[in-house]
């Protein structure tokens, strides 16, 4: 069994034009998801990210350069993740075709886990 990173890219354009309930229904079905792949063992954990962007770090020179992102020309950003066991990738991905994500749009990135060490 491996773990494999869902991550959950959107466009936040496609979800600036919701009401409150219909953001409360996208949750319900997201926290329906979730309950449904903990009940088959496969979930391992998961969040929404903060819409604020976080931080981008590259090394400049000998020293680190820190910026703020995302930035404006971005057209995509991942909104979420979920961290699942599966026995494999088309595993995976079968689980991944359950999520909420996909009926509103978004594209989601199976990443198999490479263990260390």
């Amino acid at each position: 069994m491996s773990n494999y990173l869902l991550l959950l890219h959107e466009r936040p354009a496609d979800f600036v034009n919701h009401t409150p309930e219909e953001f409360q229904a996208m949750f319900t079905e997201y926290m329906a998801w979730s309950e449904k792949i903990k009940a088959d063992g496969a979930y391992v954990s998961g969040n929404k990210l903060k819409d604020e962007g976080g931080k981008s770090i590259v090394k400049n020179g000998d020293g680190m350069r820190v910026t703020d992102g995302p930035f404006i020309e971005a057209k995509e950003v991942i909104g979420g993740y979920y961290l699942i066991a599966a026995s494999d990738y088309a595993a995976a991905v079968k689980i991944s075709e359950g999520c909420p994500h996909l009926k509103y749009g978004g594209r989601i990135e199976v990443r198999e886990i490479e263990q260390m060490g």
